[in-house]
């Protein structure tokens, strides 16, 4: 008999409605080359910005990182070759390239570089610095993982063509706004290449290595506040318009950083909890947003330690154990979710919500998807279920709070046991690469609103957050059909058959993906985010001001 699901959540302390993201349209596919971020005509210059934000990195290389809390701080001092326009943070614009050219055949991409950037150094801007950069980038030398190396699998030859130009050769093709995304993601800034010359290729534990970007840095107090200040030599004349940084370090969805927006001691909070978000939209002179995000919040199950989880039936099993309207409620008052599958659940190419709700594993009802899960036991030779699992669960209140609702649901509808271990987030990490657990809960990001990024950084074989280990030779040539595939209409038929693969043969266990609620004072002008994907892409405050 599965728990009703009211009678669960008394059980667990959670009650109320649920957080539903509404569906936003795909990214625009534009590409302005005659535009970059200009100034606001009415903006007035000067003042200090403090900008609330988890900025604890446990290293300081952001190609290397996954986390906020290294491109919230870090990403206002660098710049990258495209960006992401600030005014809607998907139109494609200009940054230190200020023109590019697709060859026709789609496999030469040449930029055009800007003359007369200066590194925060003092150093000259060229060619060999980007050719350093993105040859660390698509080829990182030995130590050195970086998660966005998948997006440029297919870049051949970096050819210097002179200081201020540079071709991308490519040894096949690839969707236009697939690449054309991948240069202009927040992570991959452009860094000096005498500086990665002299730390042979690793950042990890330089704090301030020279960008281009508009703010220099000044101090940072550890896991308190990062201090920059206005780059007066910034080559996009007019910005930035404040004069100075104060990014305080405050974990997402924490009361910490709720009550220090709400008392007035930040102007502008990113990654609110719905609490405090809900308070604010209450304040007079406050504007609060709510955003989808690139992120999935899920648990891994280690293929290789552990036989049973290595069926595909006791995953599929476990996947459709789970009442995920209900794990939503759970943490409706600590963090904003949303149900979904395999793919963004707001993502023109994936299933549709609505449609998605009809599935097995995703209905409000979820007696049916229970029956069919212990069938999946009991087929699979697993009908008294599995003892004494590992459960790595990272330290953060969402997690601990799912952990406990999912060890219940294990237990109640298939009879798996498994024991919680509550570790800090850099040793999850850790855990889950030397594949130290059974079960694992965490999220992991993608870097471009496209499911060939998440189909080879998340479940490709040997992908770098792939933590079960997890292969499957079709769901592998499929995930390569669609990575090569140029007609929309056709990638959105592959896309729907690999859910299908990834339905009956999970790689991870979805939970929910994660919505984004940020707040500002309306002093701060120049920035809403209401049509942001994600959070990693637009956060350089250039075209900031206060009024």
């Amino acid at each position: 008999m599965s728990l009703d699901r009211r009678t669960f959540l008394k059980r667990t302390g959670a009650a109320g409605a649920l957080i539903l993201g509404s569906r936003l349209p795909a990214p625009g596919r534009a590409s302005a080359q005659d535009m970059t971020v200009r100034p606001d005509p009415a903006a007035k210059r000067g003042g200090t910005l403090r900008y609330a934000v988890h900025n604890a990195p446990a290293h300081f290389d952001v190609h290397q990182s996954g986390t906020v809390a290294n491109i919230g701080p870090q990403s206002p001092m660098y710049d990258t070759l495209l960006r992401r326009s600030p005014k809607d943070g998907q139109t494609i614009i200009p940054d230190l390239a200020w023109k590019w050219e697709i060859a026709p055949d789609n496999k030469k991409y040449t930029f055009h570089l800007r003359k007369g950037v200066k590194f925060h150094d003092g150093a000259d801007f060229t060619a060999e610095d980007v050719k350093a950069t993105y040859e660390r980038i698509a080829r990182p030398p030995k130590g050195v993982v970086i998660p966005r190396t998948p997006l440029f699998a297919t870049v051949g030859d970096i050819v210097v063509v002179n200081p201020h130009t540079i071709e991308f050769r490519m040894t096949e093709p690839r969707p236009k706004p697939y690449m054309l995304g991948a240069f202009a993601s927040g992570w991959n800034i452009i860094v000096r290449k005498k500086t990665l010359e002299e730390n042979q290729g690793n950042l990890r534990q330089v704090m301030s290595y020279p960008g281009t970007g508009p703010f220099k840095h000044v101090s940072r107090k550890d896991k308190e506040v990062w201090i920059q200040e206005r780059n007066a030599d910034y080559w996009n004349k007019g910005l930035p318009l404040v004069d100075r940084l104060e990014v305080y370090h405050m974990f997402p969805f924490s009361p910490e950083l709720g009550s220090s927006f709400l008392a007035g001691k930040v102007d502008y909070a990113r990654l609110l909890d719905p609490v405090s978000w809900r308070k604010a939209k209450e304040m007079q002179g406050v504007t609060a947003a709510a955003f989808n995000q690139s992120v999935i919040q899920a648990f891994w199950t280690n293929m290789q330690k552990n036989k049973a989880l290595a069926d595909p039936r006791v995953r599929r099993a476990i996947h459709l154990a789970m009442d995920r309207h209900t794990l939503v409620e759970v943490v409706k008052d600590t963090a904003p979710m949303q149900v979904g599958g395999f793919v963004y659940p707001f993502h023109e190419m994936s299933t549709p919500r609505a449609e998605l709700e009809k599935k097995l594993g995703y209905q409000r009802d979820i007696k049916p998807a229970v029956q069919e899960a212990r069938r999946l036991m009991k087929e699979a030779g697993y009908a008294n279920g599995i003892k004494n699992l590992d459960f790595v669960v990272r330290d953060i209140a969402t997690f601990k709070l799912w952990a406990v609702a999912i060890q219940a649901m294990l237990k109640e509808h298939l009879n798996i046991e498994s024991n919680l271990r509550v570790v800090q987030t850099s040793v999850w990490f850790d855990e889950a690469q030397a594949g130290n657990f059974d079960l694992a809960i965490s999220a992991i990001v993608s870097t471009l609103m496209d499911p060939s990024d998440i189909f080879s950084a998340w479940y490709g074989k040997d992908g770098p957050q792939n933590y079960s280990r997890w292969t499957n030779p079709a769901f592998h040539d499929l995930a390569n059909q669609i990575e090569r595939e140029v007609d929309d209409n056709k990638r959105k038929q592959l896309v729907r058959k690999a859910e299908d693969i990834l339905e009956n043969d999970p790689p991870l266990i979805p939970v929910s993906y994660e919505q984004i609620y940020d707040a500002w004072y309306n002093k701060v002008h120049g920035q809403n985010p209401s049509t942001f994907f994600g959070i990693y892409d637009v956060v350089r405050w250039d075209n900031v001001w206060l009024a």
